[in-house]
């Protein structure tokens, strides 16, 4: 045991939440100092034996960060590609013909479901602001009307739906199975998109929020670009998502030793599925941006990438400390006593992450890191647990959050009416996917 008194270990349990949270949202730290710092810290409560406590921490961060490292690097690639080659604006254009012009927000909507998958939710609004300002101007339509969906659903699957940096992350420090998280969480953010969906179209009405022409000819399409075909676009994203959903499918179904499970096991181990999408991604590129691909792109992606995987590798080494205190026991002890479900508690742990932090991505892995060791002792999933937890990361978006500032500069509208918009539908985004996780684990489905 690295601590053995409870007492003391709540204590400190708590003493680091609270100053993770205040050096985050208060001190303004980065995330990365602003995790290490406490964790560190909790060394030198009265009780913790050293030597436990170096090996946990070493342990944790160590097992953590070799399965998710890799893999998190060719998301973000993927992620790159599609941003510059118009891969984000044929899917988008691919939607609205699947619905048709008239119903442009639910078009939309569904393109950021899927695109959230892909990349950045910021990253995608920037990229699809010109096109919603022209269409809400084409529709005669406000942009709350037109946008929050949108808004909404692309934050939702970025957070819910791997291999988006945000919930691989948590798979792992969750040690859930991400193919069965795929094929779940796709489930639960479709409908939760379509709750956002159906809040704009009640709320936005009633929003003042006018789009403006300021942005109109900004878009590849009207640059007069070309842009990728439909089966180039997609494949990046859902070949690696069904390999890896695959591969959970075929363990389930087929005996061991079987050659087709054999082979998904290593088509579907997401190192090679992610790396089969970044050579399908690299159909998208043109000739001119070759040189791009294989320097400027593959350096932006590990960019973005070690952030991710340094502060997943510190919430591996948080969980693996907690893993060796009483605190776990205790903790799952008085949420049984209490009398509300366990599947809430990764929720509400996720809630609290994100609106002190501001950070979906923050929130997903906090609330995976503290409820991990607790698994066990709350008798749920990991799988159950992580989706829980980054339902209740996207609740709510407002002025803390980089991503609302994105979307309401971008939008043009007023912090009031962006308040209502975008705070609204990631409030309704969020419940209405965590009472979708709750039903189908209350079922014994997760």
């Amino acid at each position: 045991m690295i601590l053995e008194n409870p007492t003391t270990t709540i204590l400190a349990f708590l003493a680091v939440i609270v100053l993770l949270f205040w050096l985050i949202a208060k001190a303004k730290w980065h995330v990365f100092l602003a995790l290490l710092v406490p964790i560190l810290l909790f060394a030198l409560v009265p009780g913790v034996n050293m030597t436990e406590f170096i090996d946990a921490f070493a342990t944790g961060f160590g097992n953590t960060v070799q399965s998710i490292a890799v893999v998190i690097v060719l998301g973000s690639l993927i992620a790159e590609v599609l941003k510059n080659t118009g891969g984000i604006e044929k899917i988008t254009q691919t939607m609205v013909s699947l619905v048709g012009k008239k119903r442009m927000p639910l078009a939309l909507t569904f393109a950021g479901f899927i695109i959230g998958i892909a990349i950045f939710s910021d990253v995608g609004y920037v990229i699809l602001n010109p096109l919603v300002h022209g269409a809400a101007i084409a529709a005669g339509v406000n942009m709350s009307v037109m946008a929050t969906g949108l808004v909404g659903a692309m934050q939702l699957t970025h957070a819910m739906v791997p291999p988006t940096p945000g919930p691989l992350a948590a798979c792992a420090v969750m040690g859930a199975d991400i193919g069965k998280v795929i094929l779940y969480g796709s489930i639960i953010t479709f409908f939760g998109s379509i709750a956002g969906w159906g809040y704009a179209q009640i709320v936005g009405p009633r929003v003042v929020s006018p789009p403006s022409k300021e942005f109109l000819g900004e878009s590849f399409i009207e640059k007069g670009m070309k842009l990728p075909s439909t089966p180039k676009a997609y494949a990046p994203i859902f070949v690696p998502l069904i390999l890896i959903a695959g591969q959970s499918v075929a363990d389930n179904v087929l005996p061991e030793g079987n050659f087709i499970r054999t082979m998904m096991e290593y088509l579907g181990w997401p190192v090679v599925a992610l790396l089969i999408g970044v050579i399908l991604s690299y159909l998208l590129v043109h000739e001119d941006q070759k040189k791009k691909f294989t320097s400027n792109w593959v350096e932006d992606a590990l960019r973005t990438s070690a952030m991710i995987i340094v502060v997943t590798g510190l919430g591996g080494s948080l969980s693996q400390i907690l893993k060796g205190t009483p605190a776990v026991d205790t903790i799952a002890n008085a949420v049984a006593q209490s009398g509300v479900p366990a599947i809430f508690l990764p929720f509400v742990l996720g809630v609290v992450g994100n609106l002190i932090t501001g950070s979906t991505t923050v929130g997903v892995i906090t609330a995976a890191s503290l409820t991990a060791p607790m698994l066990v002792s709350l008798g749920i999933s990991p799988e159950a647990g992580m989706l829980a937890g980054a339902a209740g990361s996207i609740i709510i978006k407002y002025v803390n959050s980089s991503y609302f500032w994105v979307c309401t500069s971008l939008s043009r509208m007023e912090l009031k009416s962006a308040l209502i918009s975008y705070g609204g539908v990631t409030l309704v985004n969020g419940c209405a996917s965590m009472a979708v996780v709750y039903v189908l684990w209350a079922m014994g489905i997760i």
